[in-house]
């Protein structure tokens, strides 16, 4: 059932990965919302947890906690046969390789009409969407080739046709210029914007491809399972953006790593605008390395000014190894057998001194001893 709310809403999202005794944090807590018809990218480096939330959003996985809202379906509360129901009719996908999406001894007509097929489509309607599909990707008039008779760009513009052959109104693709010349990734992200356009299509591109990011609406950084920034992208009036305000400096606009830096766009009609993303507990994530820049550790200390708030290193404290240190020595005692026949009582003391030794970190001398 459609929804008239955002196309994307996730709050909180958590996906973690247990492995033996071993559990890993993919997603800890992402936040975003993506609007109907929207073409954004998401970018952030290796592990950030891109793939996890494309899986997640395409009903590959399930979210292990929080709110992953698609087109009104919380997917977290759908069940399995749901769930399947969810991938045929929703969303479609565009991978980095066009083989995930098509069959070599098919034509370019047989691969696009080939999910229409098995959701049930009569003839008459497979031939309409199909060649209505191929006449927007630019590529009717090669309908009857063999995939080996096309280009790698061709190849990729076929698959994109096959991951809206079930009329999706979400399209995933993930890194879809990754494997094609400049010219050829440049054709592609066109036919992206031309459809979504054209159909209303939501687009979500996970991307490193800095070129094809600052084309899109809008780029989404994650870092560490939750996102970082977004960056907007808007046209500007005269040369100059109209939104901006007077005196404003060349905006930041992140690399395909996610690192932030000054940049000029792409697109001389257009302007960059990148904003640190603030989640609903008023957590936020500041680059790294303005932290490093600043000697930032664990702590810092935040002051509210006539120009906004103003966030420098703690004062007051003592040196960030030291802590660190009893930290550890800490940990070490809390460890060692024999402190505890019950390990749950064990644990709840470690949390309790734990709590203690940084609510009074600065003053070693009132650190005391475990027994």
């Amino acid at each position: 059932m459609a929804s008239n709310g955002p196309m994307i809403l996730c709050d909180g999202l958590v996906k973690i990965y247990k492995v033996q005794d071993l559990e890993m944090v993919a997603l800890g807590g992402l936040d975003l919302v993506v609007e109907r018809g929207e073409f954004m990218a998401i970018i952030g480096p290796s592990g950030s947890g891109k793939s996890t939330l494309m899986n997640i959003l395409g009903g590959l996985d399930r979210p292990s906690a929080g709110k992953a809202v698609v087109d009104g379906q919380d997917l977290l509360k759908l069940s399995t046969v749901a769930l399947t129901k969810y991938r045929r009719e929703k969303v479609g996908f565009v991978w980095q390789q066009p083989s995930r999406n098509l069959i070599p001894y098919l034509t370019v007509n047989e691969n696009v009409q080939l999910p229409m097929i098995v959701a049930g489509l009569g003839p008459k309607e497979r031939e309409d969407w199909a060649q209505q599909l191929l006449e927007a990707v630019g590529l009717w008039s090669r309908r009857h080739h063999a995939l080996a008779q096309l280009s790698g760009g061709e190849q990729q513009r076929t698959a994109i046709a096959v991951g809206l052959a079930n009329k999706p109104v979400l399209l995933l693709a993930d890194e879809p210029t990754g494997e094609v010349d400049t010219v050829t990734a440049q054709a592609i992200i066109d036919t992206l914007r031309t459809l979504s356009e054209e159909f209303g299509l939501t687009v979500v591109m996970v991307t490193h491809d800095v070129r094809a990011s600052n084309q899109v609406d809008r780029v989404v950084t994650i870092r560490d399972g939750r996102t970082s920034s977004e960056r907007v992208r808007r046209l500007q009036a005269g040369g100059e953006d109209a939104d901006a305000p007077s005196g404003e400096g060349e905006p930041l606009q992140d690399d395909a790593n996610g690192q932030a830096g000054r940049s000029i766009s792409a697109d001389p009609a257009a302007a960059f605008h990148e904003y640190v993303v603030l989640d609903s507990a008023g957590r936020l994530q500041v680059p790294r390395e303005f932290l490093e820049a600043l000697g930032i550790s664990d702590r810092a200390q935040i002051d509210l000014t006539d120009e906004g708030i103003l966030i420098r290193p703690a004062m007051g404290l003592s040196d960030t190894t030291a802590q660190a240190a009893r930290a550890a020595e800490a940990a070490e005692s809390w460890a060692r057998p024999g402190r505890s026949r019950d390990l749950r009582l064990q644990v709840a003391g470690a949390r309790r001194n734990l709590r203690r030794l940084l609510g009074r970190g600065d003053q070693a001398d009132q650190t005391k001893d475990i027994t």
